[in-house]
């Protein structure tokens, strides 16, 4: 069994970190040695799976509630050594890599590694079920089981360049300080380095019916960045009620997260459902002195999955709620084109404004919550689903070059109100025309539905410049709903006419 011993402690505090960054910043950046990268490189997905970790070597085990630790091997997909220390009292003891730490099937490639590498990075369990609640494996990510014990999207410590043209920059958590509590929460202390950043991160994490995270961060610039990504969050969608007719799957939708949220600092309230594009998108919405954003799950309803293998409906909604003012800058949607479910294809994440120049710092905290739903509350009713059709109107020739959007929302806050109460859609459309309007209480429902058609017959054929829709739902010129935004494209909503011809 390997054991800390007291004659390898080292002092250790946030501060000592962040002065180990800011030092680091300082210097070149001297990438790391990888011993064995060429037995690493056999040890793929498959042989992966086929290592555990030996339970007698289990951090903070058997110590009350709090949460026992196992480390991950290394292996293709996850080459960089990390080194992990325990922490306790100020003092810092290194947890030593060793093959004996681990049962490798005989025949394995990873009999080949050396004893002088590194662990890939680490879960923490509940000590009574022995179930991971959080993991952290590959560059800067990490994940947790959310309110349901389901494992979805991941969240990563900085994006560097993200769909700029050119390799994007993933930083490597390289070392972990791990900082057990007596009830169960977990502080994980992080060191960050990569070419061009290094950063010193406390992540505190506590469970009450999901996952509660408290981030601090200082993080150092070695060399310019076009597009900082602060708080990135990575999900997967494939397609969903806005874009059933871009797969062949026979499941009703799948994804992990279905739209962005975002609470902007004068107090809008958006709702953005994601798409599956035709090419990389990257959209930008303006919110100084955000509140809050995240990528959310929804849909709640296993019969719109029909998975009951990785039950989708599960996936943990996760916001980010800055602590203090960030100032100027946006929330930004990378989108990318994926025709499986296996590629994460979604990220966002906040982008201040001004240039991220070598030698500039960022000192940021927020709040990470993983649970079924935002956190954030506000009077606005909110979408709950979004479908595109034919447009025009049953009966009648439908209009070339026309699709339906339904919407429907909560409509709480028009409780008692009916048609012709007053109540109106205000929609628009670049580069199409939005008519054919409606909103409604659906019968024998406790949600209401708005309708409109948009025509994009101007678009001519080939030319894919996407349609920005904005929509909202008002009663006597004051909005009741979320703001709606979609992005759709020709050449898609082309493709679902000619299907329905």
């Amino acid at each position: 069994m390997t054991t800390p011993t007291p004659d390898a402690a080292e002092p250790f505090s946030f501060d000592i970190l962040k002065e180990m960054a800011r030092t680091l910043a300082a210097s070149p950046y001297v990438p790391q040695d990888i011993p064995d990268a060429d037995v690493l490189e056999e040890v793929d997905y498959d042989e992966h799976n086929q290592i555990s970790f030996r339970p007698e070597d289990t951090l903070f085990q058997d110590q009350g509630n709090a949460s026992p630790v196992q480390m991950f091997f290394p292996g293709k997909f996850f080459k960089s050594p990390v080194r992990i220390f325990t922490l306790q009292d100020g003092l810092a003891h290194e947890v030593n890599f060793a093959l004996d730490m681990f049962d490798i099937p005989s025949g394995n490639p990873a009999e080949g590694l050396t004893n002088t590498h590194g662990f890939a990075g680490f879960r923490v369990m509940d000590a009574e079920t022995k179930l991971d609640w959080m993991a952290f494996l590959g560059a800067s990510y990490w994940r947790t089981s959310g309110y349901s014990g389901q494992f979805g999207l991941s969240v990563r410590g900085l994006a560097l360049d993200t769909a700029i043209n050119g390799p994007e920059e993933f930083p490597l958590f390289t070392r972990f300080w791990l900082e057990p509590a007596e009830n169960g929460d977990l502080t994980a202390y992080a060191l960050m380095e990569s070419p061009r950043a290094t950063g010193a991160y406390r992540i505190q994490s506590h469970r009450d019916n999901g996952v509660i995270q408290q981030v601090s961060a200082s993080v150092y610039l070695r060399g310019d960045v076009e597009r900082l990504g602060i708080a990135p969050l990575t999900s997967m969608f494939w397609y969903g009620k806005n874009s059933r007719f871009l797969a062949a799957d026979w499941r009703p939708e799948i994804h992990d997260s279905d739209g962005l949220q975002i609470l902007t600092g004068s107090g809008e309230q958006i709702w953005r459902p994601l798409n599956n594009p035709p090419h990389t998108m990257v959209n930008t919405f303006q919110a100084p002195n955000v509140q809050g954003f995240g990528l959310m799950q929804r849909e709640r309803d296993f019969v719109q999955y029909q998975d009951d293998g990785v039950f989708y409906e599960k996936r943990a909604s996760v916001w980010v709620a800055p602590e203090g003012d960030w100032g100027d800058g946006n929330v930004s949607l990378v989108e990318l084109r994926t025709d499986d479910e296996i590629h994460d294809n979604i990220v966002a994440f906040w982008q201040p404004n001004g240039p991220a120049a070598a030698g500039n710092s960022y000192d940021f905290a927020y709040k990470l919550t993983w649970l079924e739903d935002s956190p954030a509350t506000t009077d606005a009713a909110r979408f709950i689903a979004t479908r595109v059709g034919v447009g025009g109107n049953p009966g009648q020739v439908r209009p070339e070059d026309t699709v339906k959007v339904v919407c429907d929302f909560d409509g709480h806050t028009l409780t008692g109100f009916g048609r012709g109460d007053g109540v109106t859609v205000i929609a628009s459309a670049s580069g199409a025309v939005v008519g054919n309007e409606s909103v409604y209480p659906v019968v024998g429902q406790d949600y209401w539905r708005a309708m409109f058609d948009i025509d994009f017959s101007a678009v001519a054929e080939g030319d894919d410049t996407p349609i920005d829709v904005r929509m909202y739902v008002a009663r006597e010129g004051s909005a009741e709903t979320e703001t709606l935004l979609l992005q759709f494209f020709p050449s898609q909503l082309r493709k679902l006419l000619a299907a329905a011809a």
